[in-house]
């Protein structure tokens, strides 16, 4: 049995604020508690009958799992040269995807600690098919084109309430309770680990009950951003239309091919937040 993690960083037990994430402060000690939670996760996969796990670290860089703590028995995607962005390395061989250290969308509960869509400086809402989706969601349905079902969950207990309200079976693990965007009532991280352990244990156990959440094509994505410059420059893809001064659309064949051109569309978004050359003067 082959599973597949996907890790991010604001649910992780311990965090309640966005500057505990940033590099000149706490960063270091949060890159272990993440790694920490992510053992948890394999240790359970494994104990549940999983015979090999890979993970992909996709939070801001994506390079922050430190290699030589995390179990051995795993294989991990660090970098962020990638095409496929939180779900680098999942393919149709995959029995299950799971998801540690998540959060909730932007335009979801405003009690989500640390709450946003892939980029919280640019995006404030995405929708497939106009259905309104946060990362989970989102990377649920695209599992879902490979035919991988996601089976566990961990995170705040608002996220959990959020993506239970479309996954109802889905196992989730509880690490603190959301208290507002920046708060949160935490647990002691290895209380964190035991229920992470726990129930992915017994997502990988149950893992015939699952089965995949899937999108029919052709696949349409509506992306409103925060500023006007990060939709314009969006549409030097060719098939990205504006809807609005912030908001783009865009259809696809599939769920996996718009998955790459929504990320593509991000990516650009970003870049032209502050404008796409910076300080360039050649």
């Amino acid at each position: 049995m082959k599973i597949f993690i996907s890790a991010d960083m604001e649910g992780i037990s311990g965090v309640a604020t966005n500057q505990q994430l940033k590099t000149n402060s706490e960063y270091q000690r949060f890159r272990k508690l993440m790694t920490a939670d992510v053992n948890a996760a394999i240790e359970g996969a494994f104990n549940g009958g999983a015979k090999e796990v890979v993970v992909a670290d996709g939070h801001g860089n994506m390079s922050n799992i430190l290699v030589e703590e995390l179990d051995p028995r795993a294989r991990l995607v660090s970098g962020n040269n990638r095409v496929m962005c939180q779900l680098e390395g999942l393919d149709d061989t995959f029995d299950g995807i799971m998801f540690v250290g998540h959060h909730g969308r932007e335009a979801g509960s405003e009690r989500t600690v640390i709450s946003h869509t892939l980029a919280g400086i640019c995006v404030n809402e995405m929708k497939i098919n106009d259905r309104v989706v946060g990362e989970t969601e989102m990377n649920t349905l695209v599992a879902g084109g490979f035919n991988v079902p996601a089976i566990f969950i961990s995170g705040d207990d608002a996220y959990v309430k959020e993506v239970q309200e479309t996954l109802p079976d889905v196992k989730g693990a509880v690490t603190k309770r959301a208290v507002d965007r920046f708060a949160a009532e935490l647990l002691h991280p290895e209380v964190a680990r035991k229920e992470i352990r726990e129930k992915a244990e017994l997502a990988v156990k149950d893992i015939k009950s699952f089965k995949p959440q899937t999108v029919e094509g052709p696949v349409t994505f509506n992306i409103e951003f925060k500023g006007p410059q990060q939709a314009m420059m969006t549409t030097t893809f060719p098939t990205v239309e504006l809807t609005g001064p912030r908001s783009i659309r865009f259809t696809c064949d599939d769920v996996v091919t718009a998955y790459k051109h929504m990320w593509g569309c991000v990516i650009i978004a970003m870049t032209a937040t502050n404008g796409v050359l910076g300080s360039v003067n050649a």
